[in-house]
């Protein structure tokens, strides 16, 4: 015989519950027939039951509005263990702190790879100056790894079809530009002055997004678009060893990201791929794109050449440098992606901004780079404006 109850759940605060001097209201107690009586009527009695099971319990504010709540129970002179599972306020609070304490290690993993990544690139162009060639091996680097991941069942391989490949294909492309674009940019120009040009890619999103996309944003946006435009004009203009070529490099980066974001964001709705396989996807697809151009812009000649050179000079830690490079891009890349499963776009945005300080500041410190006041100046206020623009986003269209 299946027993059941219909309770109408009561208000109380957790220390009543916790001390169990909470009174749970009138109970109704059901005696259900069997499947082959139930034509018959349901006789219902009141006896003194015990809670074994519930469900869609919880502790309510007086405000709120009063629901029903199923249990399984049993009598009173039965013995059976209790088994309500129920999230206390101190149980909840600890999950929060958990989740608290597992982005922030994101982050900070996300920065410090980010970090070596941008060393270690830097270091490989001054030796061997073929940013179409070291973009290639980034992506096919971090490409292997995942498919020795899904081959040994570190990872899941993820489930696809030609739909989600054909949606990935114009966000490949993007990112394809945006990569080399800013590897060409970091060739020619110090770390630093590439990360602050490339700060400035909100400016970038906003445009587009009101103009292509017919987009609305509230006025604090388009507000903080002037410390970005205007610090990094500064930073520019001050800039001791300023290259066209590295200043558009950042530039073309920054506005092939923004369509990288925007088809992403549009043609990958409702597909359920983790972050972590969808940037392994990424990586692989921009490979297939980017190997013919990488051979076309430079050539097998001209990288033995390069190769030869860099050996001479550099000796066996240059192949130790090229690895590390490759190996930190896919890593900080996948961890950024996986941090976008646990954090809104909001805090990522906030995030990445925080990121750009860190490679600037490292950067600077390593290479020593000569900077001049009235060029930091303009770094701090493009830095302020992006954190600026990441809050007054708060309320824009998604």
């Amino acid at each position: 015989m299946i027993s059941s109850v219909r309770l109408r759940t009561p208000t109380f605060t957790s220390a009543q519950f916790s001390n169990q001097k909470c009174c749970l209201g009138k109970i109704e107690y059901c005696s259900l027939p069997n499947i082959q009586n139930a034509k018959q009527s349901i006789l219902c009695s009141s006896k003194p039951l015990h809670i074994s099971s519930a469900e869609s319990f919880a502790l309510v504010a007086k405000t709120q509005k009063r629901g029903s709540t199923r249990c399984d129970v049993y009598e009173a002179d039965r013995s059976r263990p209790i088994e309500i599972n129920i999230d206390l306020p101190d149980q909840q609070a600890r999950k929060e702190t958990a989740q608290t304490l597992k982005i922030s290690l994101y982050f900070a993993t996300w920065w410090a790879l980010n970090v070596v990544f941008n060393i270690y690139n830097k270091k490989v162009l001054n030796a061997f100056p073929f940013p179409w060639l070291t973009s290639t091996l980034s992506l096919a680097t971090g490409s292997l790894m995942m498919l020795i991941s899904w081959a040994v069942g570190i990872a899941e391989a993820p489930k696809t079809d030609m739909d989600f490949w054909k949606t990935l294909f114009p966000v490949a492309v993007a990112h394809s530009i945006g990569h080399v674009a800013a590897t060409v940019s970091m060739s020619k120009v110090a770390v630093s002055f590439t990360h602050i040009i490339k700060s400035g890619e909100p400016a970038f999103s906003v445009l587009v997004s009101r103009f292509l996309l017919g987009e609305t944003f509230p006025s604090s946006v388009y507000l903080s678009l002037l410390p970005i435009i205007g610090g990094c004009a500064l930073a520019a203009v001050t800039e001791i060893n300023f290259n066209m070529i590295g200043f558009m490099g950042a530039m073309i980066s920054n506005l092939a990201f923004v369509f990288r974001n925007i088809f992403s964001k549009k043609g990958m709705k409702g597909k359920s791929v983790s972050g972590m396989n969808y940037y392994a996807c990424l990586s692989m697809l921009s490979l297939l794109i980017l190997i013919p151009f990488a051979i076309a812009v430079e050539g097998p000649q001209l990288w033995a050449a390069g190769w030869k050179t860099a050996l001479a000079q550099i000796g066996p830690n240059f192949i130790w440098w090229l690895a590390a490079q490759s190996i930190f891009y896919h890593l900080y890349n996948q961890v950024s992606y996986m941090s976008l499963d646990q954090i809104s776009p909001l805090t990522f945005s906030i995030g990445n901004t925080m990121k750009r300080i860190s490679v600037i500041v490292s950067s600077i410190i390593i290479f020593r780079t000569p900077v001049q006041p009235v060029n930091c100046l303009g770094a701090g206020i493009a830095i302020l404006g992006t954190f600026l623009y990441s809050q007054g986003n708060k309320g824009s269209k998604k």
